[in-house]
């Protein structure tokens, strides 16, 4: 959303929105120049706007919402709107239950870095930039990260088309795991006919019938694929190879894995469009990463502070592998809020079990953003299903940094969507004083 209000903010549009609470990123639009409210109150509204767009994470019981119902005032959805502005473009479309956010702004920072330009859409604050939005006017080359929450993707005309990853999800809104896999058979067919639609290898390729398909990955059998993959003065060095060739040397300075699979991604679009073999290894080389997704807010011999939005099973397990690689048997802390009661029910299996790998577990209450509470499920019976019980402390969010300093832990790892991220740079300044002062 705050990608499209500085969209229109940009073209000249006066812009206003609401929050339900205060982050950085609101603090950051505000100081652009855009209201925000964060109170639900039809009297801070403006009452005649052109547009108003809105996501399913407002409920229906919104006073704003219900005002501008009642007073047929235009309204779309953020996913109708994203497919008004790109009807007319050649856009990359990124799409994935993980690695879609990263994949897209690796992608629009390839095709800036390059000068190749884009227009670009993403899901998350591109480090080197400190935005998740730009445009260029030399360029019709649009970068959007493709939401399957709600469907929304389905509105989307990718010329290319990557799908990352298709971990049953967002199940109150799809009802089954085959309705959700799907959708993403359905965003595929989508692609224009002369279009490209790059897969990762995990998934079973044969789902989609596309002519112009590969796949890609860090096992021997992907049509793009790495080689001599190895870490070096904690980055990732490696070729990648696919069918007409080989960039040589390829350097990711950033954490996890999963994101050298994720640049192969990029880097796959990056060459569909004719990108020069230097300027992708310039561009991958100094990708600075993207705010929340294994993000060091602290880092020193004594200790670290890493941020990252994994709220799903899949994403957990793919954070906890990247710390385990770069900090092998380090006895951290990993504090995770867990996000909307739907998901923590459907998916409280896959959560106990990933969580049961960690070192030393807090649980935050569950952030229910657009959700009522669903009964019996909280953090607390989720701690029960964790196989290791006697790890699992339940700690208020107020309360998070009394503990952290009260038990002397010096690694700490935060996950989740909702506001957990309010909690990390206070962590991170209590730790570095401690430890630097």
């Amino acid at each position: 959303m705050s990608a499209l209000a500085r969209y229109f903010y940009a073209k000249g549009a006066i812009v206003g929105g609401y929050d339900k609470t205060k982050t950085v990123l609101t603090e950051q639009l505000i100081s652009e120049g855009i209201d925000v409210s964060f109170e639900d109150d039809i009297n801070l509204i403006p009452k005649n706007p052109d547009l108003v767009i809105f996501t399913p994470a407002i409920p229906k019981n919104h006073l704003g919402k219900k005002y501008y119902e009642e007073h047929s005032t235009l309204m779309a959805k953020r996913s109708e709107v994203l497919g008004w502005i790109t009807a007319a473009s050649a856009n990359i479309c990124v799409a994935g239950t993980h690695g879609k956010t990263t994949i897209s702004t690796m992608t629009a920072h390839i095709l800036r870095d390059s000068s190749y330009g884009c227009h670009a859409f993403l899901g998350g604050i591109a480090t080197n930039y400190g935005t998740n939005y730009w445009s260029s006017f030399a360029s019709n080359t649009v970068v959007v990260e493709a939401d399957e929450y709600d469907r929304s993707f389905l509105r989307l005309s990718p010329s290319i088309a990557v799908i990352s990853a298709m971990d049953p999800d967002h199940l109150d809104i799809y009802k089954t795991n085959e309705a959700f896999r799907d959708a993403f058979v359905e965003f595929a067919g989508l692609i224009k006919e002369e279009g490209k639609l790059f897969v990762n290898s995990k998934l079973e390729s044969s789902l989609f019938p596309n002519k112009n398909k590969l796949t890609y990955g860090v096992d021997i059998n992907a049509d793009i694929r790495t080689n001599r993959l190895r870490i070096i003065d904690g980055a990732y060095h490696y070729d990648v190879v696919y069918p007409n060739g080989c960039i040589k040397d390829i350097v990711l300075n950033m954490g996890g894995w999963h994101n050298v699979e994720n640049s192969l991604a990029a880097i796959a679009a990056a060459l569909e469009l004719g990108i020069s073999h230097e300027l992708i290894k310039k561009a991958i080389a100094n990708f600075k990463g993207i705010k929340r997704r294994f993000e060091f807010a602290w880092k020193s011999k004594e200790g670290f502070v890493i941020d990252d939005y994994a709220h799903h099973p899949e994403e957990l397990r793919a954070l906890i592998q990247g710390v385990e690689e770069l900090y092998p048997n380090e006895n951290y802390l990993m504090v995770f809020q867990p996000h909307l009661f739907s998901r923590t029910k459907d998916q409280a299996a896959g959560f106990a079990e990933v969580l049961s790998r960690v070192p030393k577990l807090v649980l935050l209450p569950i952030y229910p953003a657009r959700e009522e509470p669903i009964e019996g499920v909280t953090s607390e019976w989720l701690a029960t299903l964790i196989q290791q019980p006697n790890h699992v402390e339940i700690v208020g969010k107020d309360n998070l940094l009394d503990y952290i300093q009260s038990n002397q832990i010096s690694k700490v790892v935060l996950a989740g969507a909702g506001d957990i991220d309010t909690c990390v740079q206070p962590i991170a300044h209590m730790l570095k004083q401690k430890y630097e002062a």
